[in-house]
């Protein structure tokens, strides 16, 4: 069954890649990136570069009003209401942090925060961290045999000294979306703060912040085929005004005197220093050329390309899936077959996979592995590229059984 991408034109680096021998299937990873935001960033450093909401020169307002107009589109993207809900950051890592340190004095000893077992490790050490700085508990909800976080567990350990839940929307390594709705409100139930981990989930669909009710939501934009150095943090306005400042310079600052200080709020308070002007302006123009795709066709697509990932596997003696992977990506071990001997060969044949714990390494041991081989697809992937991997793979196969 041939599964063509209509797509694949857009973004320069796959054809590119082709001519280099190499089939690109780490997507999970990082994205390549559409000619749009290409252009985009060839024109904000070729027409004046300039730092923005300072200067009052005419390179600085263009700059603040291509700034401003791509915080306006990540807005209508998540659906979050108004821009001011919306700080740029320097990724998802970086916006996670800021939360663990921006809420920590919110906290008592004897709290407790809870995540669950599937957790990439940004969404997992930052409130490891958190709990050893302020003697608060943390609580790892477990997972079902379908690699979902386990509901009935999730009502028995979410309770009355839960301050915060943090869990992600899509497992990096499990490919399967968590029960969001359910958790939350068990969550709300106890007034308890809620972040969700959309790193990867944000890239498969459009998602809308208000119907999901959370009280913050984090993304790369260099998954969602943006430029890299650039992360977002949505945050309704009254869990945004718990928040304080972690890092503090440039912008943020109201009135300064030498040993005292007042600062802005929401969003500028939180980005402090030059921010990533290029990187922002890119995502908007990756964001556009998103919105002007048929989602519908794009979601069909994905699908199409998963089934034909996850019967190619299935078809193969020896292959053991993690989990029950619904979308976007596939994890998998060969019985008496080294993860890292296997990516060894598929990378000499030019197949781009991730091999190792895909920075969840609780997660990979609790299934008693060192790692797994990761497939991870994106809407300029086709049937072709996954032909070439599964050549490469029996080829592999082939030498190390």
């Amino acid at each position: 069954m041939l599964v063509p991408s209509p797509w694949r034109a857009d973004f320069p680096a796959i054809a590119a890649l082709q001519r280099q021998d190499q089939t690109y299937l780490d997507n999970a990873a990082t994205t390549q990136k559409p000619q749009a935001l290409l252009d985009a960033l060839a024109h904000y450093y070729a027409n004046g570069a300039a730092n923005v909401h300072r200067a009052q020169h005419l390179p600085g307002a263009h700059a603040t009003q291509a700034f401003e107009d791509s915080r306006s589109k990540v807005t209508h993207w998540l659906n979050a209401g108004n821009s001011g809900q919306i700080i740029f950051t320097h990724g998802a890592t970086s916006a996670l942090n800021l939360l663990a340190y921006g809420l920590e004095h919110l906290f008592n000893p004897g709290d407790e925060v809870v995540i669950s077992a599937l957790e990439h490790h940004a969404n997992l050490l930052p409130w490891q961290q958190l709990a050893h700085r302020c003697e608060l508990k943390l609580v790892v909800l477990p997972l079902d045999v379908g690699g979902l976080i386990d509901l009935n567990a999730a009502a028995q350990l979410i309770g009355p000294r839960t301050r915060l839940l943090a869990v992600s929307q899509l497992s990096n390594v499990l490919g399967a979306w968590q029960p969001l709705a359910p958790l939350l409100a068990l969550a709300k139930a106890q007034n308890a703060l809620t972040v969700v981990d959309g790193a990867q989930g944000v890239v498969h669909g459009r998602h809308d912040v208000q119907a999901l009710g959370c009280d913050y939501y984090v993304f790369s934009s260099h998954k969602l085929y943006g430029p890299d150095g650039l992360g977002v943090l949505y945050g309704r306005n009254e869990a945004l005004q718990q928040l304080r400042p972690w890092q503090f310079g440039g912008e943020m600052v109201l009135d300064a005197n030498y040993h005292d200080a007042r600062f802005r709020p929401a969003p500028l308070g939180f980005e402090a220093g030059t921010p990533p002007i290029a990187s922002v302006i890119g995502l908007g123009a990756t964001l556009d050329y998103l919105t002007g795709l048929d989602q519908d066709a794009v979601c069909a697509h994905e699908a199409a390309l998963h089934d034909y990932l996850l019967k190619g596997l299935q078809a193969r003696n020896g292959i053991r899936l993690l989990g029950k992977p619904q979308l976007a990506l596939a994890s998998f071990v060969v019985e008496g077959v080294h993860n890292a001997d296997l990516a060894h060969l598929l990378t000499e044949q030019g197949i781009a996979v991730r091999a190792g714990h895909h920075c969840a390494m609780p997660l990979l041991k609790s299934f008693e592995l060192a790692g797994a081989i990761r497939v991870s697809l994106a809407l300029y992937n086709d049937s072709e590229d996954l032909e070439r991997f599964f050549e490469a793979l029996d080829q592999a196969l082939e030498l190390l059984r």
